[in-house]
């Protein structure tokens, strides 16, 4: 699987790719993530890509052209499933999503900054938009490093036990179940019982209990679907 990622600022996104699950899986050659700098695709001389609005108002507008140059090159190079802008007002991500997108083979995602991107990129190429919550941060770096991540895991071979993912929290639109390790007492504190019994049977029917409370308890909307 591949990513390409368009951004202004190709630096704030070096952490995240290169460490823990993410890098492991690029070494693994399971996923590719290829970090463009927006710039470079930039015709002026400034290498500018932003302007002003048309019709006043504050701030500034990521302009069509350098991100038309870069999406166009890519698409020249190789077919694309998804062409996706982090953003504010798109659809919230959610497991459902990243299982979904877990299958695609090639994706490109871009990165806003300062008021938006033109309209005009998101009419002529974006396929699908997408927002981490209903709040505004000051760019679409890290919300594309929240979606890779949350896409990658789902890869099979990224994880040492692929089973982890199929029974994290959202799976099945359940919150997951109270975990614990060893010691069975800390201070008093106590494991519960059932965990310890060796009855795989009875602690399924238990964690499936307890996913269900703590959904019902913390995120009755999930109930709904």
């Amino acid at each position: 699987m591949r990513f390409d990622i368009i951004t202004v600022l190709p630096g704030l996104l070096e952490s995240p790719f290169g460490h823990s699950i993410l890098q492991r899986a690029q070494k693994k050659g399971l996923v590719e993530i290829v970090v463009h700098n927006l710039r470079d695709y930039a015709e002026n001389k400034q290498k500018s890509v932003d302007d002003y609005p048309y019709g006043g108002g504050g701030g500034m507008v990521m302009s069509i052209q350098p991100f038309a140059s870069c999406i166009e090159k890519l698409k020249a190079e190789r077919d694309y499933d998804e062409v996706i802008f982090m953003t504010p007002d798109g659809i919230t991500l959610n497991q459902s999503a990243a299982n979904e997108l877990s299958i695609r083979k090639n994706i490109i995602i871009l990165c806003g900054h300062y008021k938006g991107i033109d309209q005009r990129i998101r009419d002529i190429y974006v396929t699908r938009e997408i927002s981490i919550g209903d709040y505004v941060l000051s760019g679409g770096e890290l919300p594309a490093a929240i979606l890779v991540d949350a896409v990658v895991r789902l890869i099979p071979g990224v994880l040492s036990d692929e089973t982890s993912a199929l029974s994290d929290s959202f799976q099945g639109d359940l919150l997951d179940a109270p975990i614990y390790t060893r010691p069975a007492n800390w201070n008093g504190h106590m494991v519960p019982e059932v965990l310890l019994s060796g009855n795989q049977s009875v602690i399924e029917n238990w964690r499936y209990e307890e996913a269900l409370q703590r959904t019902r308890d913390r995120r009755p909307d999930l109930l709904d679907n």
